[in-house]
């Protein structure tokens, strides 16, 4: 398939759940993440591809090229954060379709010509839920997948309003029953939502680690009051002192070296929500990120401390569990090492980069040999209607995932007496 092709389909996805300010809002199992779902269906279905959706809505589509093989997986997520970018998740997503178009195209070429047989099948995947926007935690399809998290309890989780995820997925009609494809090995390609390689000049980063990330639940308990009537000194109010944890929560970070640590809330309910009561409940959750693993635990023990004083201070009952932890994850050097040689061989810049944000292939690196791959994103901005990454780009990064997915089916990853012969160089046209 053309350039041209990856890139009308791209901004045609684009247009799902677009908002004002050139972004999208296509949160889990809403009805804009069923129209995405829909666009993959007949992706795939176009090319006679075979279309699964597993028990937590992951999606995948599969084509066989050695039966009975285990398979390649390539893909990301469709859905996106509240007014979140169009790039996030989609990208790769999209990307994975067309380099596995690209592959399928090429292995048929070579039988054509009697060439061997690919060593494994390959597939393009869209995670459920990567976001976490709507159902906590993130990255839940994956995690469920790899069987790091439990499939009925996710099932359960429920979103703001009370809608359960069985319920949204079964709303929108992709609460699936498909069997689980074996996997031989996964790549992903995403935008880097950080500034390294827009500064540097490079078009491809190889990621070879993760962050240690933790969150906290915390739920801060006081008394509902009137807000004319009751005097500053008997009231309880919830909202102060979830306040106080914010500031506390983002503050953390000034213990540490610069950059060392990163921290947030980013979401908060308060009950009863009314302008002339003093709130009684306020639930939020505190993140937590840093490429050492002591620097958070050092973080999260002196939050909880400062919770204490705060309860004191202010008469509230405060509860902080611990919530969504994601240890360190090292990509395998095998992997980085092909990346770099199919860099290499394209033509492109490339260097070893690490990953502050969490990705499916985060999870999917526990239980399968792991590629993942970053593109430039203009200014680092994420998560945000201003994100952006240049065509030019993003074609660069469809040509990269190609190569690395013709180079993955011919055993690339696998274990020495497995393996294919080497496999020539090859830029997809």
């Amino acid at each position: 398939m053309t350039t041209d092709t990856f890139l009308t389909d791209f901004h045609e996805v684009a247009q799902i759940g677009a908002t004002p300010n050139n972004g999208v809002d296509r949160q889990a199992a809403t009805a804009e993440d069923r129209e995405t779902r829909e666009w993959f269906r007949a992706f795939a279905k176009e090319r006679g591809w075979e279309l699964r959706v597993d028990g937590i809505g992951n999606q995948l589509a599969l084509i066989e090229l050695r039966p009975g093989s285990p398979y390649v997986l390539l893909g990301s997520h469709l859905d996106s954060q509240p007014l979140g970018g169009r790039f996030d998740g989609a990208y790769g997503v999209i990307a994975g379709l067309h380099a596995a178009d690209r592959i399928a195209r090429r292995v048929a070429a070579d039988a054509a010509e009697g060439g061997a047989a690919p060593q494994f099948n390959l597939a393009v995947v869209n995670w459920f839920n990567e976001e976490g926007g709507r159902f906590a935690p993130s990255i839940m399809g994956s995690s469920v997948f790899a069987g790091l998290m439990n499939e009925d309890e996710m099932l359960d989780v429920r979103d703001l309003r009370g809608v359960s995820v069985r319920e949204a997925l079964g709303e929108i009609g992709y609460l699936g029953t498909d069997e689980r494809p074996e996997i031989a090995a996964y790549a992903e390609i995403h935008i880097e939502q950080g500034r390294i390689l827009e500064r540097e000049g490079i078009a491809i980063g190889a990621v070879d680690r993760s962050w240690y990330t933790q969150k906290l639940d915390i739920e801060v308990l006081g008394e509902q009051s009137h807000t004319g009537a009751t005097l500053m000194s008997d009231r309880h109010d919830a909202l102060l002192g979830a306040a106080k944890v914010i500031q506390r929560v983002h503050e953390v970070t000034d213990l540490f070296e610069p950059e060392t640590l990163v921290s947030s809330v980013g979401q908060m309910t308060l009950e009863p929500n009314s302008p002339i009561v003093v709130a009684r409940r306020v639930h939020l959750v505190a993140d937590l990120r840093a490429d050492d693993r002591e620097v958070v635990l050092r973080a999260r023990d002196q939050i909880l401390a400062d919770i204490r004083e705060i309860e004191a201070e202010h008469g509230l009952v405060i509860n902080a569990r611990d919530f969504d932890v994601r240890d360190n994850q090292h990509y395998p050097e095998q992997g980085l090492e092909l990346a770099d040689q199919v860099a290499l061989d394209l033509g492109l810049g490339s260097r070893r980069i690490r990953t502050m944000a969490g990705h499916d292939s985060v999870a999917m690196n526990r239980i399968a040999p792991t590629v993942m791959l970053f593109i430039p994103s203009v200014d680092g901005v994420s998560h945000c209607e201003r994100e952006f990454s240049r065509d030019e780009d993003m074609v660069a990064g469809v040509e990269m995932l190609a190569e690395v997915g013709w180079r993955l089916v011919h055993g690339a990853l696998a274990s020495d007496a497995d393996a294919a012969d080497p496999v020539p160089a090859h830029a997809f046209a």
